[in-house]
C-alpha cells in the first residue's frame, strides 16, 4: 500500500473516534505515523496534534449544531489548561519516553475504571450542576497531560466531564472537543522545533480523511446510546493503556 493510502485510512479511522468518541485520536495518530508512515516519534507527535486540532474543530462545530456543547463549563476546562498544556509540552522533551508511556498508560487505565463505575449521581444539564473548583482542577490537570504526553486529552477529558462535571455521554463528548482544541493549540506552540521537515505529503490527506470520518463519527453517537458509549470508550482505553504498558515493559 502506498503512504497515501495508509495516510487515508488511519486519518478516517482517527476521524471516526474524534467524532463518535470525543477523544482518542492522538492515540492512533500518533502510532500510525510511526510505525506506518515512517515518522520520528518527535515529528509524529506535532503532526498528530496538528491532525487532531484541524478534526477536533471540524467535529466541534458539528457537535454544536446538535446542541451538545456545554460552553460555559468548556471554557472553564480549557481556560484553566492552557498554561500547564503549554509548560507542561516544554517539559516533555527532558523526560524518558519509557516513563511517558508508562504514565500514559496508568492514567487511561484510571480513567476507564472510573468510567465503568455505576454513576452515584444525575448528570448536569446545560451545566448548571458545574462545580467551578472541581472543573477547573480537572481542567489543569487535563491541560498538563496533554502537553506532557502528546495528546488532544479527549480520552482523559470525557471521562473527567462525566465524573467531575458530571455531564451526560453525549454532552461530555461535544464538550471535549472544545478542550481537545484549546489543549492541542496550546500544547503546539512549545513543540515549534519538531515542526520543521514534516511531510505535509501524508499529513494533508492524513487531516482530510480524518475530517471526514469525524462527521461520519458524529452521526454513529447519534444513533448509540450515551451508557453504551461510555462502555465502548472505557473498553478502548483499557486496550490502549494495556498495549501502551507492553510497550513501555518489553
Amino acid at each position: 500500500m502506498t503512504a497515501l493510502i495508509l495516510s487515508l485510512v488511519a486519518g478516517g479511522v482517527v476521524g471516526l473516534t474524534l467524532g463518535a468518541l470525543g477523544g482518542g485520536g492522538s492515540l492512533l495518530a500518533v502510532p500510525a505515523l510511526i510505525y506506518l508512515l515512517g515518522f520520528t516519534p518527535a515529528a509524529a507527535t506535532t503532526a498528530g496534534l496538528l491532525i487532531v486540532t484541524v478534526t477536533s474543530v471540524t467535529a466541534l462545530y458539528t457537535h454544536a449544531r446538535a446542541g451538545n456543547v456545554r460552553w460555559r463549563a468548556g471554557a472553564l476546562f480549557a481556560a484553566a489548561g492552557l498554561l500547564p498544556a503549554a509548560a507542561a509540552g516544554a517539559a516533555a522533551a527532558r523526560l524518558p519516553q519509557p516513563v511517558l508511556t508508562t504514565a500514559f498508560a496508568v492514567v487511561a487505565a484510571l480513567a476507564a475504571v472510573k468510567m465503568l463505575r455505576p454513576a452515584r449521581a444525575t448528570a448536569a444539564r446545560g451545566g448548571a450542576a458545574v462545580r467551578p473548583s472541581g472543573a477547573a482542577a480537572a481542567g489543569a490537570g487535563l491541560g498538563a497531560l496533554t502537553g506532557l504526553l502528546g495528546v488532544g486529552g479527549g480520552f482523559l477529558a470525557v471521562p473527567a466531564l462525566v465524573t467531575v462535571v458530571r455531564f451526560e455521554m453525549r454532552a461530555a463528548i461535544g464538550t471535549s472537543l472544545l478542550v481537545i482544541s484549546a489543549n492541542s493549540l496550546a500544547s503546539l506552540a512549545t513543540r515549534g522545533a519538531t515542526a520543521d521537515g514534516l511531510d505535509w505529503a501524508v499529513i494533508a490527506p492524513f487531516t482530510a480523511a480524518a475530517v471526514l470520518g469525524a462527521w461520519d463519527g458524529k452521526r454513529l453517537a447519534a444513533k448509540v446510546a450515551g451508557p453504551l458509549l461510555q462502555r465502548a470508550f472505557a473498553a478502548v482505553l483499557l486496550a490502549v493503556a494495556a498495549f501502551m504498558l507492553i510497550d513501555a515493559l518489553v
